[in-house]
C-alpha cells in the first residue's frame, strides 16, 4: 500500500485542530503539565484516530528552532500564554537536499493566543516560539501518522540547511 493511501486514512488536520483546540479547553489536562522554569515539558496524550499528541510547556523565551514533520499533517493549539509560529509559505522538497536558498516572500508569522490553533500539511517547515520574557505558554500539538521523524534545520537569513533527523526513540 503506498503512503498517500495510508496518510489519506485517519483523522484529518480539521480533526486534528478540533482535538487539539477542545483540549486546551479542558481546565484539568492543562493542568496536569508539571512546568519546569529552564525547560520545555511535555506529557504524551491520546489522541484521535490513532494520531500522536502532545501538551507541551513552554518556559519564556524557549522554542522549537526550524523543523518540519515529514509526512505528517498535523495542527497545535495554545492552552495558556501566547506562542508565535514562524512558517514558510512554500513546499520544500522532501529528499535529496543539504542546503536551500529561499526567495524573500516566504516567511510567515502567527501569533496564537490562548484558544487559538492552526492546522498544517505534509513537509510543513516552521519554529514555534513562546516570545514572553515572563509567563509560561502551554500547548497542544497532534500529528498523524504518528511522526516518523522530525527534521531540524537551521537558518542564517534566506538559507535553509538540514542539520539532522529525529527519530522518535530521540523524543519518547
Amino acid at each position: 500500500m503506498s503512503s498517500p493511501t495510508l496518510i489519506s486514512a485517519g483523522p484529518t488536520t480539521a480533526e486534528l485542530l478540533d482535538f487539539a483546540l477542545r483540549t486546551t479547553a479542558d481546565p484539568e489536562i492543562v493542568g496536569s503539565l508539571p512546568l519546569d522554569p529552564e525547560g520545555r515539558t511535555w506529557v504524551r496524550l491520546d489522541g484521535p484516530g490513532g494520531s500522536e499528541a502532545w501538551l507541551i510547556g513552554w518556559p519564556p523565551g524557549t522554542g522549537t528552532g526550524w523543523h518540519d514533520h515529514a509526512e505528517s499533517r498535523g495542527a497545535f493549539a495554545t492552552a495558556r500564554g501566547r506562542l508565535t509560529e514562524h512558517s514558510l509559505a512554500v513546499r520544500l522538497p522532501s529528499e535529496g537536499w543539504k542546503s536551500l536558498e529561499l526567495t524573500p516572500d516566504v516567511d510567515r508569522r502567527r501569533d496564537l493566543t490562548e484558544g487559538t490553533g492552526r492546522g498544517f500539511g505534509l513537509h510543513h517547515v516552521h519554529e514555534v516560539l513562546n516570545e514572553s520574557p515572563a509567563e509560561h505558554a502551554v500547548s497542544v500539538h497532534a500529528y498523524y501518522p504518528p511522526l516518523p521523524l522530525i527534521r531540524r534545520y537551521s537558518r542564517s537569513g534566506q538559507v535553509l540547511r538540514l542539520e539532522h533527523v529525529e527519530r522518535p526513540a530521540d523524543w519518547q
